[in-house]
């Protein structure tokens, strides 16, 4: 049966150099999150490990079958909740990939995204990071379903690709969720405003998950966790603290917006789309 609503947790961790302290928070958190009412918890980017080039070898593990994902699993089943697991280093053979795991109440892997678009940029004398030295790129889109809500799926940098939201959006996402790990240069200019812009032009809720802000770690991550409705406007935020943000999301909003400036519909096909090369998943 459809719903017309979800309510969603996202969570924002403080990740250590502790794995096993790191999933194991991440695990009470799921379970505090669930005594609260949450139907779906999101972890943030990178929750059991460092972000940075030279722990992801370090902290890679295979998915499914992993530690973390084990982790995972057993803490959706016991609480009855849907897990978006952030993401982890994953090893497959000799590569690495930035690995979004979903599991549904009963603990069954619902999906698995590897990052498209890799972070690698260059700002003179702020920011430097190139993921490519070490991970490769993942070549599929993603959605699953969960209580007849479709959700699509993407990883921080991927954030910035309008292309791939759109197509997401075609599939018939109603939600969009973003683990992610923005850093002190291009958090505070571009994170809430790449939320608002993708909920926005694609008229649908856009969750971002952080994890907590550690002015002491090799990257700073921005935090501020959000949630934005398909009208643009953020509906509920934390601060760069480790925290839990709840709330309501309501399709009839998706409804509202799209019939009332039925972009969708108005798009000239004939002079231009966006179509994908590959299957989703």
């Amino acid at each position: 049966m459809m719903k017309r609503g979800l309510k969603i947790a996202l969570v924002q961790l403080s990740v250590g150099l502790d794995k096993s302290k790191n999933v194991a928070t991440a695990i009470s958190e799921i379970h505090k999150a669930k005594e609260k009412g949450a139907e779906l918890v999101a972890l943030p980017e990178c929750f059991n490990s460092p972000y940075g080039t030279k722990y992801f070898d370090e902290y890679a593990e295979e998915v499914p079958s992993g530690e973390t994902c084990r982790a995972l699993s057993k803490a959706a089943a016991e609480a009855g909740v849907c897990v978006v697991g952030g993401t982890v280093p994953e090893r497959c053979g000799s590569q690495l990939y930035n690995t979004c795991t979903v599991w549904d109440a009963s603990g069954k892997l619902l999906a698995s995204y590897r990052k498209i678009h890799l972070f690698d940029i260059d700002i003179p004398g702020k920011i430097t990071f190139k993921e490519s030295d070490v991970l490769s790129p993942g070549n599929q889109l993603t959605t699953f379903d969960y209580h007849g809500i479709k959700i699509g799926l993407g990883i921080c940098y991927d954030l910035r690709f309008n292309e791939m939201a759109h197509l997401l959006a075609k599939e018939g996402c109603s939600l969009l969720i973003y683990p992610g790990a923005f850093n002190m240069t291009t958090g505070p200019r571009h994170w809430e405003l790449l939320g608002r812009a993708r909920a926005l032009d694609q008229q649908l809720w856009v969750a971002l998950a952080s994890p907590a802000r550690d002015a002491h770690a090799q990257y700073v991550a921005w935090g501020h966790s959000l949630l934005v409705g398909p009208w643009g406007a953020v509906v509920a935020g934390l601060d760069e603290k480790p925290g839990t943000l709840i709330a309501q999301i309501d399709l009839k909003d998706v409804e509202e917006v799209r019939s009332q400036i039925p972009v969708g519909k108005q798009r000239r096909t004939d002079l231009y789309d966006t179509v994908t090369k590959s299957k989703h998943k």
